[in-house]
C-alpha cells in the first residue's frame, strides 16, 4: 500500500518517475496492480507515452488478457484527447483475444463520438450487445450521448426506452440529444416526465432543458425547479438562464440575472452580450462589451463572435474597426472562424476594401471564408469579381451548396445571365451538388430581373422539386419591375399560401396593382392583410455619427434638430429637381392627395438620414446608412442625384443588398 500511496502523491512527472525507479529496483514492477496504477497516473499527468511504454511491456506478458489493464490505457488515451489511439487500442484488444467489459465501452464510445464516425458507432453498439453489456446503466448512457452527437435521436430514444434502469444522466443525455437537433418540444416533455418520476435534475439536465425553452411560462417553471433544487446560485445555470429568457423575448429578466451575479466571469459577460444580440439590440450588446473591457476582462472567441454579430447588425463601420482592433490584440494567432467573421463584418458595414484586405491576409481559408467573400461582392453589385473569385476557389477546393448560392446570388444582382447559367449547370454536372430551392430562386431572380419573365416561369414549372416561397418571391419581385400583373397574380396566390404571415408579399402585390392603376385590386390586398392579421413592418433608416446611432422613420420630427434637418432637406430637394428629379408617386400612399404624396415622399426615412449625414459629417467622408426594408424606388433615384449635386459618396445597406451612390450613379446599375 506504501507504493500505491507514493504513486498517488506524485503530482509531477519527475516525482512519479522517481517512484517508478524505486519500484523497478525492488522488482515490484511485475505486480499487475502496481503497474496499472502507474499507467493510470502517468496518463493523468499527461504523459501517455510513458504510460503506453509501460502498458506495452506488461501487455506482451502473461497479463495481456487482463481487461482492467487495457481499460486503464484506453481511458488514458481518451482523457488526453487521443481518441484515434484509444479506438486503435480497442481494436487491438479484440485482435489479441481480450473481450471488453462494461467499463471499456463508455471510454470507447466517448472516443467514437469525438471522431464523429457513425459507422464505427453502429459497430460498437453491436459489440456492446455481443458482450452482454447492453443493460449496463453507464454503457446505455454513453450510447445515448453517442447517438445524440450523431443526430440520430430516434436510435438514442430506443436505447433510452430499453434501459432497465435510468439515472439523471440518462434523462439529461436524452434531453440534450433532443435539443441538439432542434426537437425542443420533445426535450421539454421528457423533462416533465423526469420530474414526474421524481428524478432530481442535476446541472446538466437543467442546462439541456433550458436550451429547449422558448416560452416565458416554461422558463418560469424551469427557474422554479432550479430554486427548489438549490441550483439558483450556480453560475452556469445563471448564464444559461440569460439566453433562455432572451429567446423568450424577456431581455429585462435576462439582464436581471446578469446584474445579480456578484462575481461575473467571462461566460457571464459573453452570455449577456449574446442575449442582446438574440433580441436584436446591437447597441446594448456593444455597450456591455465596452463595460466588460473597462472591467479588465479579455474577451474570448465566443464573446468576440457575438460582438461581431452585433456590429454586423448595426452596420457600423467605425465600430467594425474597433472590434477588429480588439480581435488583433486578443488573438495573436490566426483563427479562421474569427477572420471569416471579420470579413463578413466589413462586408455588412459597406467596406469591400477592408473585407478583401482581411481575406487576402488569411493564412488559411475554408469553404465558408471563400463563400463569405464571394457573397460580399454580390451584395455590393460586383458580380464579375464574385465570379472570378469563385473560379479561383474552384481551383483550390470543391464548392458546396453555400458557395454556389453565393455566386448565383452575385450573378443575379449583377445581371450576369450567361455566367449564372454556367454556374447552375455545373453544380450537378461537375461537382455532384444537387440544386436546392434557394438555387432555383436565384435563377428565377436572375431571369426575372433581366426581363425574361416567361422564361423564369417556365423554369419554375420544370423544377424537379416543389417551388418554395423564395422561388415565387423572386418571380413576384421581377413582376413588380416589369409590371406583369398576370404572372404576379400567379406568384402571389402561391405566396399567400406558402408565406401568408410575411407582410412584404401583400405590400408588393398591392403596389403592383396600384402602380398599374388598379387601385380597387390594391385595396383588396390591403383588406386581405387586415383579415389575416398581417401587419406591415414599419420602415426605418439609421445612421451613425461620431459613434452614436440615429434612427429615422418616415415623416420623423422627433429629432432635436428637426427644423434644421427639414430646412436642409428642402434645399437638397430643390437642387436635385434642377437635375431632373421628379418624385415617383407610385412609392407614396395611394389614398391621399397628389400634393400630400410628394411631401410624404420627401420625408422618407432614407432621405432624412442622408440629409442628417450631410449636416453632421465632414465634406470628404462617406455617408453610410442602413434601411431595415428594401429601399424604395423614389429614394433610390433621389440618392443618386444627391450624390451628384453634393459630391458625396453614399453607401446604403437595405434588406437585400448594398447600394453605392457616387457621382449620380449606383453600383447596382439600377438593377435591384
Amino acid at each position: 500500500m506504501t507504493c500505491i500511496s507514493l504513486i498517488k502523491q506524485s503530482h509531477t512527472l519527475l516525482s512519479l518517475k522517481t517512484v517508478h525507479a524505486s519500484i523497478l529496483r525492488t522488482h515490484l514492477h511485475l505486480n499487475l496492480f502496481l503497474c496499472t496504477n502507474l499507467i493510470a497516473h502517468y496518463a493523468s499527468l499527461g504523459s501517455t507515452s510513458h504510460a503506453y511504454t509501460l502498458f506495452s511491456a506488461f501487455s506482451s506478458s502473461s497479463s495481456s488478457s487482463d481487461v482492467f489493464l487495457w481499460n486503464v490505457m484506453i481511458r488514458g488515451f481518451v482523457d488526453n484527447g487521443l481518441y484515434h489511439k484509444a479506438i486503435a487500442l480497442y481494436s487491438k484488444m479484440w485482435e489479441l483475444g481480450t473481450q471488453p467489459d462494461h467499463f471499456t465501452f463508455p471510454f470507447v464510445l466517448k472516443a467514437c463520438g469525438y471522431v464523429c464516425d457513425d459507422r464505427l458507432g453502429v459497430k460498437l453498439h453491436g459489440d456492446v450487445i455481443q458482450c452482454g453489456c447492453a443493460s449496463d446503466l453507464f454503457v446505455g448512457n454513453s450510447l445515448i450521448c453517442l447517438y445524440g452527437k450523431f443526430g440520430q435521436v430516434e436510435t438514442a430514444r430506443k436505447v433510452f426506452d430499453k434501459m432497465p434502469d435510468r439515472n439523471v444522466v440518462s434523462w439529461s443525455s436524452m434531453i440534450g440529444a433532443y435539443s441538439q437537433i432542434g426537437c425542443f418540444n420533445h426535450g421539454w416533455f421528457l423533462f416533465a416526465m423526469m420530474l414526474n418520476e421524481s428524478i432530481r435534475p442535476n446541472r446538466a439536465a437543467i442546462l439541456n432543458v433550458m436550451a429547449c425553452v422558448f416560452r416565458e411560462n416554461q422558463a418560469d417553471e424551469v427557474c422554479g425547479v432550479v430554486a427548489a433544487n438549490g441550483l439558483d446560485l450556480d453560475r452556469s445555470v445563471q448564464n444559461a438562464a440569460m439566453q433562455m429568457y432572451a429567446r423568450c423575448r424577456r431581455i429585462d429578466v435576462a439582464r436581471g440575472f446578469f446584474d445579480r451575479i456578484s462575481d461575473k466571469d467571462l461566460v457571464s459577460w459573453a452570455s449577456m452580450i449574446e442575449a442582446y444580440v438574440q433580441v436584436d439590440l446591437p447597441l446594448e450588446a456593444l455597450e456591455l462589451f465596452k463595460e466588460m473591457r473597462v472591467q479588465g476582462i479579455l474577451p474570448d472567441l465566443v464573446a468576440l463572435l457575438s460582438v461581431i454579430r452585433a456590429c454586423s447588425n448595426l452596420a457600423s463601420f467605425q465600430q467594425a474597426r474597433l472590434i477588429h482592433g480588439h480581435a488583433i490584440r486578443c488573438f495573436f494567432k490566426s483563427h479562421i472562424a474569427l477572420e471569416t467573421s471579420i470579413v463578413d463584418l466589413y462586408v455588412k458595414c459597406g467596406s469591400l476594401v477592408y473585407a478583401r484586405r482581411v481575406f487576402d491576409e488569411m493564412r488559411e481559408r475554408n469553404i465558408i471564408s471563400w463563400s463569405t467573400m464571394i457573397a460580399g461582392y454580390g451584395m455590393h453589385g460586383h458580380g464579375r469579381e464574385a465570379v472570378n473569385l469563385f473560379n479561383q476557389m474552384k481551383a483550390l477546393t470543391k464548392p458546396d451548396h453555400i458557395a454556389f448560392l453565393s455566386v448565383l446570388s452575385a450573378c443575379s444582382h449583377g445581371g450576369l445571365i450567361a455566367e449564372g447559367w454556367d454556374c447552375f449547370n455545373s453544380m450537378s454536372r461537375d461537382f455532384h451538388v444537387t440544386p436546392r430551392p434557394e438555387h432555383y430562386a436565384c435563377m428565377v431572380d436572375l431571369l426575372g430581373r433581366s426581363g425574361r419573365l416567361k422564361e423564369a416561369f417556365e423554369f419554375i414549372e420544370r423544377m424537379p422539386v416543389r417551388p418554395d416561397a423564395g422561388v415565387w418571391g423572386s418571380l413576384l419581385g421581377a413582376c413588380r419591375i416589369y409590371s406583369n400583373i398576370e404572372l404576379a397574380k400567379i406568384a402571389a396566390r402561391q405566396l399567400f399560401e406558402l408565406d401568408g404571415e410575411n407582410p412584404g408579399r401583400y405590400v408588393l402585390m398591392s403596389n403592383i396593382y396600384a402602380s398599374s392603376g388598379k387601385q380597387k385590386d390594391a385595396d383588396k390586398i390591403r383588406d386581405l392583410m387586415k383579415q389575416r392579421g398581417v401587419r406591415k413592418v414599419a420602415g426605418h433608416t439609421s445612421i451613425e455619427i461620431k459613434n452614436k446611432v440615429y434612427t429615422f422613420v418616415a415623416g420623423d420630427k422627433s429629432h432635436t434638430q428637426t427644423d434644421l434637418i427639414y430646412s436642409e432637406l428642402e434645399k437638397v430637394i430643390n437642387r436635385i429637381r434642377q437635375e431632373g428629379y421628379k418624385p415617383d408617386l407610385n412609392f407614396a400612399l395611394h389614398d391621399v392627395e397628389e400634393e400630400m404624396k410628394e411631401k410624404m415622399l420627401y420625408a422618407h426615412s432614407e432621405k432624412l438620414a442622408i440629409v442628417f449625414g450631410l449636416l453632421k459629417s465632414g465634406p470628404e467622408s462617406v455617408i453610410r446608412i442602413k434601411k431595415n426594408l428594401r429601399v424604395c424606388g423614389d429614394c433610390h433615384t433621389a440618392s443618386k442625384l444627391i450624390s451628384k449635386v453634393t459630391g458625396r459618396e453614399i453607401v446604403m445597406r437595405d434588406a437585400h443588398r448594398f447600394h453605392h451612390f457616387k457621382g449620380g450613379a449606383c453600383s447596382c446599375g439600377d438593377y435591384w
